[in-house]
Order: structure tokens, then sequence, then C-alpha cells
């Protein structure tokens, strides 16, 4: 009974992970294939293994800024497109993303403050956001 417990959750991360990074791998892996790369040259050329790379385009695992700029150049696409794909920078219609781009392109900021960053300036956002109804009444 407990291995059907932990199977049961092994299934539901490797799910989550895999609906969060479904669309970013599948993008990876058509611009990989559209730029007649094979795994291992692209992992290569972004300085990552072979297997993790892999692990990216099924979803399993999420990529850091880093990679992501490294994946950029070699597959000659956007940064910011996989940012956006990656859950990193939430496109919004009114601003270009410009706060969350300059955090992630500040070399002066480790990848763990880059993140708590990015997660402290989307909680402002949502907060106001929340706020903003109430406001509009006041």
């Amino acid at each position: 009974m407990a291995k059907d417990k932990s199977t049961k959750t092994s299934k539901a991360v490797v799910g989550s992970l895999g609906s969060l990074g479904d669309s970013l791998g599948d993008y990876l892996k058509e611009q990989r294939l559209a730029a007649q790369l094979s795994l291992r040259q692209l992992a290569d050329q972004v300085g990552v293994s072979n297997p993790y790379l892999s692990q990216i385009e099924r979803g399993l695992r999420k990529p850091s800024a880093e990679v992501l700029q490294q994946l950029a150049r070699a597959l000659r696409v956007s940064a910011e497109q996989l940012y956006v794909r990656a859950g990193i920078v939430h496109p919004d219609p009114g601003q270009a993303g410009s706060v969350e781009l300059a955090i992630l392109a500040d070399p002066g900021l480790t990848e763990r403050q880059k993140h708590s960053l990015l997660d402290v300036y989307a909680s402002f956002l949502a907060l106001n956001e929340r706020d903003a109804p109430q406001a509009i009444q006041d």
C-alpha cells in the first residue's frame, strides 16, 4: 500500500512538472528540429548534459534563466519567448515585461536572488490587482 501511495505521489509530481513545462519542452524540441540539431549537438552548444536537455524537452526539469539564455542563443530565438514559455516572465498586454527581463539579465544577481525578486514582484502585482476593484469603489 505504501508503494501505491508513493507511486501516485510520484506520478502527480511528474504530471504537474510535465504540464508546467510541456509548452516550453515542445517548443524547444520544435526549434531544435527546425535547426536540424541533435539533442547531443544542442546540449554541447548550450553547455549542459544530454540527459538534462532531454528532461527539459520532456517537461521533467525547469531550466534556469541562464540555461534559457544559452538555449535561445543556440537556437537563435528570443530569450524573452523562452522566459514566457517557462513561466518566469508573464506576458502582460500593458507592459513589455521590462522589470522581469532586467532582473533576469542582471549579472550581479545569483539565480536564487533573481527568482526571489521575481516572486516578490509578482506578489506585489497580484496584491495590487486584487486591491484595484476595492480602490475604484472607495
